[in-house]
């Protein structure tokens, strides 16, 4: 069953009079519980990809289908609803609220989404402890690690339990010891609860965490790899 479908997807972007072409009418499939790394040199459209995929830009035509759902004929509304229940996003710098605790950073989407917190309180503490920060819940990020920081902004985008994690370079901003560290907390987190993980990538080690390749080149995928001996825990 694919997760994510991607038909014909095209992306312009307007500079002035002229107009550049980033991604060109691309096309593939992504199944549920695969782990694909997006791959690419820098300005081939890795990135742009990503966040089309998760509705934070829109193409400029084709279709993206999530779980069935056409994005494009989805409201606004429904969009944000799906982003914030059907997906989960993980950046290269964070994106942690400075004066919030580790465990509000955490829960901050459930907040967003007008739950109550009451009975996500386990599903908190079970997170701390997959992530190896329950002794940190009540510190701030400028307190922690930037590869403590990352592991927050995991488990922020699992407290819903989202079928589809997205990170763009999760592990760019780290280094080596601590990136290897967090590979593994991803390949954990698509092994035991089955999550569809696409990342972007530049890092060869990184992409063979996963089952899959997708190689842009010049806003085209130059081919798709299929992994067929990813590393193990």
């Amino acid at each position: 069953m694919n997760t994510i479908e991607v038909i014909n997807l095209k992306k312009d972007f307007s500079i002035g009079k002229e107009s550049i072409s980033v991604l060109k009418e691309i096309s593939f499939n992504i199944q549920k519980e695969d782990f694909v790394s997006i791959m690419g040199p820098s300005g081939c459209g890795k990135s742009t990809l990503l966040y089309i995929l998760g509705g934070l830009d829109k193409p400029t035509d084709g279709v993206i289908k999530v779980n069935g759902k056409d994005l494009n004929k989805l409201s606004e509304k429904q969009k944000s609803i799906m982003k914030r229940r059907e997906m989960g996003f993980v950046f290269q710098f964070y994106n942690l609220v400075p004066n919030l605790s580790v465990e509000d950073n955490i829960l901050l989407p459930i907040i967003l989404d007008k739950k109550g917190l009451k009975k996500y309180k386990k599903k908190l503490d079970d997170i701390l402890d997959i992530i190896e920060l329950n002794n940190k819940r009540k510190n701030t990020p400028r307190e922690l690690s930037g590869g403590q920081q990352q592991r927050v902004a995991i488990a922020r985008a699992l407290v819903f339990e989202p079928e589809i994690i997205l990170a763009d370079e999760p592990i760019g901003n780290l280094d080596s010891k601590t990136g290897t560290e967090i590979m593994k907390l991803f390949k954990e987190i698509n092994k035991e609860f089955k999550t569809t993980i696409v990342q972007v990538t530049h890092s060869e080690e990184s992409a063979y965490y996963g089952n899959k390749i997708i190689r842009l080149k010049d806003g085209v995928i130059l081919r798709e790899e299929v992994v067929k001996e990813s590393i193990r825990l």
